[in-house]
């Protein structure tokens, strides 16, 4: 990749060299080389960042599939081509909603192929006329990408349609994923060439692209950057059947928002990340957000919609009206049903030509009255599902016609020919009805284009003589597996499969009253003229700008090879524990209290080995026998599974049931921390979570002596969330007036009485060391989970007490790097027991000058 910093040397032999952005950035005119990357392979690249920008005005870097442009190749013997805005297409359109101080640059493909040799000066022109840079891909790799990856894989595979078979898909085909990951790499590098990550907001759009913010979050690990898909998102049933499913997943994930244009696709992805990546969501003041290595992923459910002043345009071209004359005349005396739709297998053209042809069955009287006008785009994709939609409908069309077809009526029309969008506009502003039944599309904007064309404009008033004071009417008959459905309250929701169904909403469609025609449109019209493509992008700006709002005072690190690289943001007091640092405190301090957690701590959390081995054993007694530590262990367990783990530590404290009991050394007694007096609740809670273990699969009671814990671990993570939600209203409700705490955490529900938690053993630990005459100097408290935040916060907050040493140090360290009231970390288990061991042996190394008296150590676990 060229570098952002690099200026074509041909350039400065010019006097008007191309200025780029704010900063003044050039784009280089050396073409990146294209190759088949897998996934693995990566460049190490710098976390650095360019210096602000002194220029204030807002970018947002567009980046899409193709090039919002039309491209002809020039005649009359000259070489070169000519170059225009596409009207038609969404990523230009969506610019009227940033606002005139937003700069926008667009990144994408051109339909067109350009020549190597013509792309440098094709790359310099749309730089300087249209502020495009494009994306040139070798047409070997374009297909396999687009044809190959992205229409055999992905778009049917969204569209619900698994690869069954050699014929449905195909198998999955490592080398198209390989060169899917290539062009993602190569358009990140586009971006890479004029962004300035500092300032610029970056959008990407669609399926095509899904892997891209890997690449840019790992060059820039700061980057405002939001995702929009257009197409469904399948269930998690459908998704996990494609084998890169979670590369897919976590490259998404390194957007900071993601746009869904309904909520069952917004909850479709949410559930994917739940049982593949086991990452919830929460709901937050109306946001819904997932928590990803100290980063909040924020969901958008937000459909687009259409371009209004594009619209109106053509409604006022003399073309558009003289063409609807003309259908006037054509269909006059008769009723015309409109079908807009892609010549592909997901938009269900013969399911409703089968559902006319059984209305015209079934009401011999609308033979002759009633036309069907069916609109067939041309496919974006090919292959042999399109030659079979073809065939089917062109073998449907002729039967009804041949069947119902009489001199002078032909039911079905089939218009299988490109159309100018002023043509599509006068169909629509003939038509009585809509019919939308595809059987899945992500969004589809055919009913609003044909809402706003119905309310037409006086012109079009006088050309079908209709009086312009009276209110305009329409009807809708939309399919409810399209993403515009749920916005279309009016319209009628059919299901595209049920052949009867759809026949009979074409029939209700034409008896609804004039009255309630009127009040139907006008509730579409005033929806679709309030939520345009302006609003749309709007919108999405702003929860972009609120999702990146903390990223200038986050501290990053990015981590992870290849697609599974991810950034951690985290505060930034918050830093890696230094093992030399802690020992040279250590060695100069004199009264020491040491509290550390087990299970995840002192070994890896969910091991089939679960007690202590025997280096564990070795370095708590080693740190128990110096005079100036007190060392503990607290933890879930019970007394009885403590006792037998830790019999070999004389002088080691025990807290068991997260502080509930208390033992100071092995030959003391157990204590309780909190008195209480009886556990009678536990014949409440017992029962109702008996109930709702043996309704739910994998899910099993824990039952301690001061605590009931419901464990669904092993459930349907889905099925166990919703009954643990369910359970905590239950027991909260029952247990209102019973002192005891009803808490959920991961994967449990537990109740246990109140006041008791891990914090309390930190309490009494400091309490212990002051009621010697004396106060701690040195505080070390390690725990990995959501119960070690109580002790985290306690000694924490006794820093600005009395109850430490004034010049005390004091190490809060919580394993891995995540969101934390500890103000240091450590990676894993082995730099805990790394750093735990390298106290001890400055403890070996000193007793020799220091007689060895009884010392207590604090350990906590779970």
């Amino acid at each position: 990749m060229v570098s952002r910093s690099y200026s074509n040397l041909l350039d400065l032999t010019s006097g008007d060299s191309p200025t780029f952005g704010r900063a003044g950035r050039k784009l280089s005119r050396v073409a990146t080389v294209a190759g088949v990357l897998s996934e693995l392979d990566d460049e190490s690249r710098s976390n650095a960042s360019d210096a602000p920008s002194s220029i204030s005005q807002e970018r947002m870097i567009i980046v899409g599939n193709q090039l919002p442009l039309r491209a002809h190749k020039k005649t009359d013997g000259e070489k070169g081509w000519n170059f225009s805005w596409d009207e038609d297409s969404l990523l230009l359109q969506l610019k009227d909603g940033l606002g005139e101080d937003v700069e926008v640059i667009y990144v994408g493909s051109l339909k067109e192929e350009i020549d190597p040799s013509e792309q440098d000066d094709v790359a310099q022109t749309l730089l300087e006329t249209f502020k495009c840079v494009p994306a040139f891909i070798p047409p070997e790799l374009f297909s396999k990408f687009y044809h190959g990856f992205c229409k055999q894989h992905l778009w049917p595979l969204f569209h619900y349609m698994l690869p069954l078979s050699p014929d449905l898909g195909g198998r999955f085909d490592r080398s198209l994923w390989q060169a899917y990951v290539s062009v993602n790499k190569i358009f990140a590098d586009k971006v890479m060439e004029v962004i300035n990550p500092d300032d610029d907001f970056v959008w990407v759009h669609d399926y095509h692209l899904m892997v891209l913010p890997t690449f840019l979050r790992k060059r820039f690990n700061r980057v405002k950057l939001g995702f929009f898909l257009h197409s469904p998102f399948p269930s998690s049933e459908i998704y996990r059947t494609l084998p890169v499913r979670d590369e897919i997943l976590r490259a998404l994930l390194n957007s900071d928002l993601i746009g869904f244009h309904t909520f069952d696709y917004a909850r479709h992805f949410l559930s994917c990340c739940s049982r593949m990546l086991g990452i919830s969501y929460q709901s937050k003041r109306g946001y819904i957000g997932l928590e990803y290595y100290g980063r909040t992923v924020s969901i958008k459910i937000l459909p687009v919609g259409i371009h209004m002043g594009q619209l109106r345009s053509v409604l006022d071209l003399t073309e558009t009206e003289t063409r609807v004359a003309e259908l006037r005349d054509k269909f006059h005396g008769q009723i015309v049903l409109l079908g807009v739709d892609d010549m592909d297998i997901f938009k269900g053209i013969s399911l409703k030509l089968l559902a006319f042809e059984l209305l015209l069955s079934q009401h011999p009287d609308k033979r002759g009255e009633l036309v069907l006008v069916q609109i067939a785009n041309p496919a974006r994709g090919r292959g042999k599902d399109v030659q079979e939609v073809q065939a089917e409908t062109y073998a449907t069309v002729k039967r009804i016609n041949q069947k119902f077809g009489r001199t002078g009526y032909e039911p079905v029309i089939l218009v299988d020919k490109p159309l100018q969008f002023y043509e599509r506009i006068a169909y629509y502003a003939i038509s009585e009805c809509c019919l939308v039944t595809a059987v899945r599309d992500g969004m589809n904007l055919i009913p609003y284009e044909y809402v706003i064309c119905r309310q037409g404009t006086e012109k079009l008033d006088a050309t079908l003589g209709l009086n312009p004071t009276e209110p305009k009417k329409s009807m809708l008959v939309v399919s409810e597996f399209i993403g515009c459905s749920p916005s279309l309250s009016g319209a009628i929701r059919v299901n595209p499969w049920n052949i009867d169904a759809v026949a009979e909403a074409m029939d209700s469609a034409l008896i609804v009253s004039e009255a309630e025609k009127q009040m139907r449109h006008e509730k579409h019209y005033r929806y679709v003229c309030t939520h345009d493509v302006a609003y749309w992008a709007q919108s999405f700006l702003q929860d972009l700008e609120r999702a990146c709002r903390d990223h200038v005072r986050r501290r990053c690190w990015g981590i992870g090879f290849g697609l599974g690289f991810r950034v951690i943001a985290l505060d930034p007091s918050f830093r890696k524990l230094s093992v030399e640092h802690i020992v040279s405190v250590y060695k100069r301090t004199k009264n020491r209290a040491i509290l550390l957690d087990y299970d995840g701590t002192m070994t890896v959390r969910n091991s089939i080995s679960k007690g202590p081995n025997a280096e564990v054993i070795s370095i708590l007694n080693n740190l128990c026998k110096d005079p100036k530590n007190i060392v503990f262990v607290v933890s879930g367990k019970d007394t009885k599974t403590l006792n037998q783990w830790f019999s070999s530590c004389e002088t080691l404290g025990l807290a068991a049931e997260h502080g509930y009991f208390v033992r100071q050394n092995r030959e003391a007694k157990w204590e309780n921390c909190v008195a209480v007096v009886d556990f009678y609740w536990k014949q409440i809670a017992e029962p109702v979570m008996r109930l709702y273990t043996e309704t739910t699969d994998g899910s099993f009671i824990d039952s301690k002596e001061s605590t009931l814990v419901w464990n669904y671990q092993y459930a349907d993570p889905d099925f166990g969330s919703c009954q643990a939600k369910e359970l905590l209203d239950h027991l909260e409700s029952v247990l209102a007036n019973e002192p005891v705490t009803v808490k959920s955490g991961q994967h449990i529900v537990e109740v246990k009485p109140q006041g008791v938690n891990k914090g309390l053993v930190a309490e009494r630990l400091l309490e212990t060391i002051q009621q010697k005459g004396t106060v701690a100097d040195f505080v070390l408290c390690i725990g990995d989970d959501r119960s070690d935040e109580d002790m985290f916060e306690v000694i924490m907050s006794a820093v600005a007490s009395d109850s430490l040493s004034p010049v005390a140090e004091v190490f809060a360290c919580t394993v891995g790097q995540k969101p934390s009231k500890a103000k240091y970390y450590l990676e894993d288990t082995m730099e805990i027991l790394r750093m735990l061991q390298g106290l001890a042996s400055a403890s070996e190394h000193s007793a020799k000058h220091v007689s060895i008296s009884p010392q207590r150590v604090l350990i906590d676990r779970e």
